[in-house]
């Protein structure tokens, strides 16, 4: 399954799967804002392949935030350190 918010995205950016009332979401957004990282917000509840996508990482569950990296690899509540860390390669 692959549509555009589901597709890995470009070099140096992540995409965020996320809901609109999640704090850990809205934590994680205002870290990556104040680092500069760069991102791109889906919000799973707005689009439902993105959500069947995070329940296809989180076994089963619509765990946010999970982000999705630009090598195709996810991360559920990662860390910003961790964001930096794996976008850095």
């Amino acid at each position: 399954m692959s549509d555009a918010t589901t597709t890995p995205p470009a070099p140096g950016t992540v995409t965020m799967y996320s809901t609109t009332w999640c704090g850990y979401c809205r934590r994680l957004k205002s870290q990556m804002d104040s680092a500069g990282v760069p991102y791109t917000e889906v919000n799973i509840e707005e689009h439902p392949g993105a959500a069947s996508y995070v329940e296809q990482i989180n076994g089963g569950n619509q765990t946010v935030p999970t982000l999705l990296f630009p090598d195709g690899t996810a991360a559920t509540n990662p860390s910003l350190a961790e964001v930096q860390q794996r976008l850095a390669g």
